[in-house]
């Protein structure tokens, strides 16, 4: 069934759900909602009833819709729904859908300092782990914000952030606030922290539970690292650098202090915030050497493993040791948290540490890592049946690459990776994966970056969608029409393809995107790849 509603519009349950009616009000102006519970008239029920996360139902029964949500922010994403049906901002014509997110966990991944979302200040940076932070304190919240909003809009369900809590940009105050904000519109902030590295729970500043400020009060129990702090990829076309730093510096995690000191920050982060999960990890630049590391692991095959081909960068036993200690102190605060837990890069099909990874608890969510070399033996070798058999359950894949981790001097950050994200969405969804986390830091002020996460939200909410559906859907209406949009991907696919084109097939792109400027939004997506073609062709390549 499906009607229309305009002119005054009754709304129940606004004070459970005070952004969904926030956002009736600010995308529909024309209709005259008001809050009440008479429901004789024209009224929409906003209500959270006994689903899965994230997905809802939504009725009609003329006069009356009801937007029935799953916990978090199902009520929301069906608020969303409604929204993107309208005709115009008087005016909403409800039909009945029923939908479930075809991936539980849609995540993007982001360092405080390299995330742009609002451009109008100094201080950008576009890679690095141990970076300053290098904008005004107000930064923080004005990217974020920005990021959530975007998640909220497009059903995507969390935000990874590592360095969360730095006294730069505002420690605990800003980070609370975060919380609240992203909270009420339905998106999970997961902190990123690694055991032991990565500046513990607060990464930078005069905390308690900042590494730096704890080994300088406990030095006995800094690590001794078998090698020098780093990490290469392979896929990546430069050297990282790695200058030593108080980010740099790590805990031995075989001593029972460290791991009491790393519980201790653990329940403090989630009686302190209103977080929607953790990421926790092992830290990957570098593996505590001592005598009573070497002894605890006593795993041969694992350390040659790391040797030979991950550089030493990090232990699957620690995580097995550590991770479950610190994923039950969260947990017996808050159990509806999503704990992730990182087993690292391009070993899905390789596992060194099984036995290791057995005793890691279920319902934590590995969290995979593949760079773009390894992507093509995931796409040709993971079934179901392997995706089953893992010791660790659920599953999930996170993506390297497709961002500023992989790729030639110019990286793939601003790349059109809309097809890769879909790609990875159905081999998620092929095989039993059960998310999809990819990185989420430049601004959708750049097309190709907008279009990027669009496919992603798309994809990963319906794995079954066509690409050719997706660019009907949602890139024609931003890019003028079908045709338009597809010369656009057309023109930003060849870009990507090539680190160098002749000047004179540069110009040549350059007026064909030239062609669709004009004012609005449509014209200020076609500039931005204008401007990829113009940088090019300054550069002389």
């Amino acid at each position: 069934m499906s009607f229309t509603l305009s002119g005054t519009v009754i709304v129940s349950g606004t004070k459970a759900h005070p952004h969904a009616f926030r956002r009736l009000k600010e995308a529909l102006p024309g209709i005259d909602w008001q809050e009440g519970g008479a429901l004789d008239r024209p009224a929409v029920i906003l209500k959270t009833g006994d689903r899965p996360e994230g997905s809802f139902r939504i009725t009609a029964s003329a006069p009356v819709v009801t937007v029935e949500g799953g916990p978090f922010s199902g009520v929301i994403f069906g608020v969303e729904e409604l929204i993107a049906k309208a005709e115009n901002p008087s005016r909403l014509t409800v039909t009945e859908t029923d939908q479930t997110p075809g991936l539980t966990y849609r995540t993007f991944w982001t360092w405080d300092h390299s995330t742009n979302w609002e451009l109008s200040q100094i201080g950008q940076q576009e890679i690095g782990v141990f970076n300053p932070y290098g904008k005004p304190p107000s930064g923080f919240l004005r990217d974020y914000k920005r990021c959530v909003d975007f998640c909220s809009r497009n059903k995507i369900a969390a935000i990874v952030i590592y360095g969360f809590l730095r006294d730069p940009h505002g420690g605990v105050e800003a980070a609370r606030e975060l919380c609240r904000y992203a909270t009420e519109r339905g998106v999970r902030i997961l902190p990123g922290i690694a055991i032991g590295s990565y500046g513990g729970v607060y990464w930078e500043g005069a905390s308690r539970y900042n590494l730096a400020t704890w080994l300088r009060q406990n030095p006995q129990h800094a690590a001794t690292l078998e090698k020098g702090v780093g990490f290469q990829i392979a896929d990546l076309a430069f050297p990282l650098n790695f200058p030593k730093s108080d980010y740099t510096l790590s805990a031995c995690p075989s001593a029972p202090e460290t791991m009491a000191w790393m519980e201790e920050g653990v329940a403090w982060l989630t009686e302190t915030f209103d977080i929607g999960g953790i990421n926790i990890e092992a830290g990957d630049y570098g593996v505590c050497g001592c005598a009573r590391c070497v002894a605890r692991r006593d795993n041969e095959r694992e350390a040659a493993r790391r040797r030979e081909v991950h550089g030493d960068y990090w232990s699957h036993t620690d995580m097995a040791d550590n991770f479950p200690r610190l994923y039950r102190t969260a947990k017996a605060i808050k159990p509806d948290l999503w704990i992730y837990s990182e087993i690292q890069w391009d070993n899905l099909l390789d596992p060194v540490a099984h036995e290791a990874q057995r005793r890691l608890p279920k319902g934590g969510i590995y969290q995979h890592t593949t760079n773009r070399s390894y992507w093509g033996r995931i796409q040709q070798g993971l079934t179901r049946g392997y995706v089953e058999s893992l010791p660790t359950q659920p599953n999930v894949l996170r993506c390297q690459f497709a961002c500023q981790w992989n790729g030639d001097e110019r990286s793939e950050r601003y790349a059109l990776n809309a097809r890769v994200f879909g790609e990875m969405a159905r081999v998620c969804d092929r095989t039993g994966m059960n998310g999809l986390t990819i990185w989420g830091e430049p601004s959708p002020y750049h097309a190709t970056v907008e279009l990027s996460y669009l496919a992603f939200a798309r994809f990963s909410w319906n794995p079954s969608l066509s690409f050719e559906d997706f660019v009907e859907q949602d890139a024609a209406s931003r890019l003028g029409g079908l045709e338009a949009a597809q010369r656009f991907i057309a023109i930003a696919e060849e870009l990507d393809a090539a680190q160098t084109l002749p000047t004179d097939r540069l110009e040549t792109l350059r007026q064909a995107a030239a062609e669709h400027r004009a004012g609005g939004e449509i014209g200020r997506r076609w500039l931005s790849l204008e401007d990829q073609i113009t940088r090019r062709l300054y550069m002389g390549a």
